[in-house]
């Protein structure tokens, strides 16, 4: 196990730092996503940037909610002529049309990795799966750390060669418990927070400082089977169908804006344990599937929901 650090730096928080300090070479391939009010000429002030600086467009997503009179946008280019993109530049250019059409955007490097930490208490699956997935490079993270208020899933994280950091929680010691975590999320530059059956609810004011980069999952019995064992409730009640919701974490519990969702059909024959058992594969695929478009640019806040350009 990783001690929780002071001031000093552990030998695996000094590599992650060396890499942070090491220039990486210039990108070839660049996502822009946006969103602003809807109107005309959206598309066709930013693709001409992209034309004077020599891109090919080799992805184009949109959205026009016409209900809410909003515009979303993803677009993937790459250099036209295989040499490295200017991105400095290109974000000066794209500046003066993003304050003409009062967009929100964010111009990212396409593939980069996003840092990532990981919360998890004592249902290890999606964690399991999150590591995986990472190590496989089927999701764009690294994750440069694991925090869990038990140590049960302190091996297999150690395996992986992650820091474990284990962070008892009690009413008493929750502030300085959220107090420490996010100092961690601070000196490890962490771009994303994912709950992976992390059972201990994070404050309004934690919430509220980290919105839009926490992640969480649940099944999606609630609110008809809440507290311990909702399976079983459910099987008490006959369900027909198990899932679970990937959202963001915000002060309502369990009610943040929903990313992604899973759902499996099942019938009279499912015993308690086999709704358990897919409902996990359930929570595992709605979570995956809700990082990789977090950290692809995929997903655009807007209110109490999302907008998932894919």
């Amino acid at each position: 196990m990783v001690a929780w650090p002071s001031t000093s730096l552990s030998a695996e928080e000094q590599r992650l730092q060396n890499d942070r300090d090491t220039v990486p070479g210039a990108s070839t391939e660049l996502v822009l996503t946006l969103d602003c009010p809807e109107t005309l000429g959206i598309v066709h002030a930013v693709s001409g940037v992209f034309l004077e600086h020599g891109c090919n467009i080799v992805e184009l997503t949109q959205f026009d909610d016409r209900r809410m009179g909003h515009f979303f946008m993803r677009v993937h280019v790459a250099s036209a002529t295989g040499e490295a993109l200017d991105r400095a530049a290109l974000q000066a250019d794209l500046a003066p049309v993003a304050e003409r059409f009062g967009m929100r955007w964010e111009l990212g490097e396409h593939g980069a990795k996003r840092r990532v930490l990981v919360m998890v208490s004592k249902f290890g699956h999606c964690l399991n799966d999150l590591l995986f997935r990472a190590r496989t490079g089927e999701l764009p993270v690294e994750i440069v750390a694991v925090v869990s208020n038990h140590r049960d899933h302190q091996r297999l994280v150690e395996w992986h060669g992650i820091p474990f950091y284990h962070l008892p929680v009690t009413p008493e010691t929750k502030p300085e418990a959220e107090a420490r975590l996010l100092e961690l999320v601070d000196r490890l530059e962490i771009d994303l927070v994912v709950l992976a059956r992390y059972m201990q609810v994070l404050s309004d004011s934690l919430a509220t400082r980290m919105a839009g980069r926490v992640i969480n999952i649940h099944h999606s019995f609630l609110p008809s089977f809440k507290g311990a064992k909702p399976y079983h409730q459910a099987y008490e009640r006959g369900v027909k169908t198990v899932g679970a919701t990937a959202h963001y974490v915000n002060a309502e519990l369990d009610e943040g804006p929903i990313i992604a969702q899973q759902v499996v059909q099942v019938d009279h024959t499912y015993g308690p344990e086999d709704l358990v058992a897919a409902g996990r594969d359930t929570e595992c695929k709605a979570l995956s599937d809700a990082v990789k478009w977090h950290c692809e640019g995929r997903v655009v806040l807007h209110g109490s929901k999302t907008v998932v350009l894919r």
